[in-house]
């Protein structure tokens, strides 16, 4: 075999091996939804998903007193095709970012009109739809991949040992 067949054999196999390689890597923080009906409105929430990983969370990973993109990468988005009551409060049919502010003993959160951002940079109160206080609760177990649930009267977020129940009507 000559010489620049073999270079030619050598570089080929050695672009294979990096497209296996990239294919066999996974995401870190792969996106998520969680889609349920309460009451006639459909609820969607669009959400990167990451992982425990033996960190703390709740105070340290993601502070007290800061907002929070409630996910990973893009803000999570919030939809509803119809209009809602959040923790007693209305909130329009439409597409916000859902934000949360954790505290020790509560969390406040937020929906933002301008839905489509990365992380939680451009959160401001002229684009606040709306901003409700709730309670978390211990979770009975660790929760290691952030997930959302749409149950029959709330959405809950579950990581790490926290729930986040938000009613809804």
């Amino acid at each position: 075999m000559k010489l620049h067949k073999k270079i030619g054999v050598f570089l080929m196999a050695i672009c294979m091996s990096a497209v296996a390689n990239a294919q066999e890597k996974k995401v870190s923080s792969p996106a998520e939804t969680a889609s349920g009906k309460i009451n006639d409105a459909t609820i969607t929430i669009n959400y990167g998903s990451p992982s425990v990983k033996g960190r703390a969370i709740w105070g340290d990973l993601v502070p007290y007193g800061k907002v929070w993109r409630a996910g990973a990468n893009d803000a999570t988005t919030f939809e509803t095709d119809k209009e809602i009551t959040v923790e007693g409060k209305k909130l329009p049919a439409g597409k916000y970012a859902f934000f949360v502010i954790p505290e020790k003993e509560s969390a406040t959160i937020v929906f933002n009109k301008e839905w489509k951002q990365w992380g939680a940079y451009k959160v401001n109160d002229r684009e606040e739809a709306l901003r409700v206080k709730v309670t978390p609760k211990k979770s009975a177990s660790l929760t290691e991949k952030l997930v959302y649930k749409v149950n029959k009267d709330n959405v809950t977020l579950s990581w790490e040992n926290w729930d986040i129940p938000v009613k809804i009507k």
